[in-house]
């Protein structure tokens, strides 16, 4: 019978209405179970970075600000201000960014174990997310008072957001050197907060005074800063790559130990912009505006290149350790076998000859069968036939050969006597449309499944955030480079696109079932992400700076084309 309350009619559900509503809720939570899996990822990264912000502004009111404002004649109203406010949107994002995460992976849990939301809510990772929910609104409370001054709260309350951190860290799931290990941990974070997080706040107070002398004086001081960061930050990655990773073998072998090679990379390319900016600030005292300027400029794509850690480093904590993994490790004579060179296919297969596509679980449920087979990694593997590992290896070689003519076409378009070749970024647009006809033949245009419907498999959700990727950066830069467009600001449209095509590129999945298929796979788009990052940072400071820099990185960026083409030329799945 039918209920009155607060003036609306509810009707009582039967057990069969409700059990049909919970098998469709399941259907399409496993359904999306890989994009939920790639968004959560996306989602944990944000938070790290707001995270790095607020504690990193923490630590630079306290370790900078506030001995700034000692200073006699210094100026500092409106870089206080100005941080304050920092601090205040990046707390305000974090509880924004952790609510959606919180229910992202509560969904995913849910969906896949049948567990109850009272079950999923008393779980550690809940509670820690909840807990830097509050600390991070208490935060921006605070913050947003103008008359707030005093620090100690703030370090408080970033002290618990940085506990949540190591809560949910593979600290927090060890049995055996569990706090000597959440130790090293929250070194660990702390570091990148004060050196990453910092740097953000001390653009910000260089960008808001014009004095010299405090410039200096901030230079200086938050060097000092960087410098025990960076020890801290070495120290702290050394003990805990050996005793997540075990081995070298692990290093090279596992997923785990492949990500870390990269966050390395990054991490010495973060040295190198590091030490510049470091020899600058050694002769500070004559230095002119233009070396400032400089300075920040470097600092701007340091503090990209650190975003794009954290993101590895959100994409490293969805992976078990390295140590954990001692089977179906990667061999030394695999991967040679895999990666040594060998002439590109270019001829493709019928697509009638490939495999049907993959049925998701909303097939199933059309046919009246409530059985959830969407595809989860490593419960039902099918190796793909010689036709598919064909197709694939043919779009990865075209795609090569047209990125190798962009980056001729890039350097061409420096030399004199090649004006033609200022056009080259329109062969991007030719790129994005091969990728998007025929980068997934089990989806439209080609395939059986729709338009829509192919969104719900997270590797061609990527694929397509890609092609647009490609294409934003083929019209802006094209009316770049061709001075249709005279705006500086849209000149940065290409690097931003290439450091963030890089950043997605870490996440990427290709959920093959196999495990030794999956970290090859892996292997190939570490590299292809470094150099794509690498290109955008290089173009970004050649757009930013002048002098006897820019005449070299002019090079760089085009250079870094050429060899991701070189490698798509030469992927391999057999």
């Amino acid at each position: 019978m039918a209920g009155v309350i607060g003036g609306r009619t509810y009707y009582p559900r039967s057990s069969a209405v409700r059990r049909s509503i919970t098998t469709f809720n399941n259907n399409v939570v496993t359904q999306l179970l890989d994009v939920f899996s790639f968004v959560s990822v996306l989602l944990r990264g944000a938070a790290l970075v707001c995270q790095t912000l607020v504690i990193g502004g923490a630590i630079f009111s306290l370790w900078i600000l506030r001995p700034l404002n000692a200073v006699p004649g210094a100026r500092t109203a409106d870089i206080s201000r100005s941080a304050r406010l920092l601090i205040c949107s990046c707390a305000m994002a974090l509880a924004v960014i952790q609510v959606f995460y919180l229910a992202a992976d509560s969904l995913l849990l849910i969906g896949t174990t049948g567990l109850a939301w009272r079950s999923v809510m008393g779980a550690s990772f809940f509670v820690a997310g909840l807990a830097s929910v509050i600390a991070a609104l208490i935060i921006a409370a605070v913050t947003a008072r103008r008359n707030y001054r005093e620090t100690s709260v703030l370090i408080a309350l970033t002290l618990l957001i940085l506990s949540t951190l190591v809560a949910t860290s593979h600290a927090a799931g060890r049995v055996e050197g569990r706090a000597v290990l959440a130790a090293f941990g929250a070194l660990h974070m702390l570091a990148v907060a004060s050196w990453i997080g910092g740097l953000a706040y001390l653009l910000l107070a260089l960008a808001r005074t014009s004095e010299s002398s405090v410039r200096r004086w901030l230079c200086c001081r938050f060097s000092s800063l960087a410098a025990l960061s960076v020890v801290v930050l070495a120290a702290s990655g050394f003990m805990l790559s050996i005793s997540y990773i075990g081995s070298r073998d692990a290093l090279y072998g596992t997923a785990y130990g492949a990500m870390v090679s990269a966050k390395t990379v990054m991490f010495i390319m973060l040295l190198a912009l590091g030490a510049a900016n470091f020899l600058t600030v050694r002769r500070i005292a004559t230095a002119g505006d233009e070396r400032i300027v400089t300075l920040r400029r470097f600092a701007e794509a340091e503090l990209g290149i650190g975003f794009t850690v954290i993101l590895a480093a959100a994409s490293l904590s969805s992976q078990p350790p390295a140590v954990d993994l001692p089977a179906d490790r990667l061999s030394v004579s695999e991967i040679t076998q895999r990666f040594t060179p060998r002439w590109p296919s270019l001829v493709t297969p019928p697509i009638a000859s490939l495999s049907p596509a993959t049925p998701l679980s909303s097939d199933d449920s059309a046919s009246g069968s409530e059985k959830l087979q969407s595809f989860i990694p490593g419960t039902s593997y099918q190796p793909n036939t010689p036709y598919d590992i064909a197709w694939s290896e043919y779009n990865h070689h075209w795609a090569g050969i047209i990125v190798v003519v962009i980056g001729l076409l890039a350097v061409a378009a420096r030399l004199p006597g090649f004006r033609w070749a200022r056009h080259w970024p329109l062969a991007f647009l030719g790129l994005g449309v091969f990728l998007l006809v025929r980068a997934d033949p089990e989806n439209w245009p080609l395939g059986p499944r729709g338009f829509w419907q192919s969104f719900t498999v997270a590797e061609v959700l990527q694929h397509r955030l890609f092609v647009l990727l490609i294409a934003a950066f083929a019209v802006f830069e094209w009316g770049v480079a061709t001075a249709r467009i005279s705006s500086r600001r849209a000149a940065l449209v290409f690097p931003v696109v290439c450091a963030a095509g890089g950043a997605l590129l870490l996440t990427h999945a290709h959920p093959l079932g196999n495990l030794k298929e999956d970290l090859l796979s892996e292997l190939s788009h570490i590299p292809l992400a470094i150099f794509a990052i690498v290109a955008g940072w290089s173009r970004w400071l050649e757009v930013r700076i002048e002098g006897t820099p820019r005449q070299f990185l002019t090079w760089v960026w085009p250079a870094c084309f050429v060899m991701i083409g070189m490698i798509l030329l030469n992927y391999k799945e057999s």
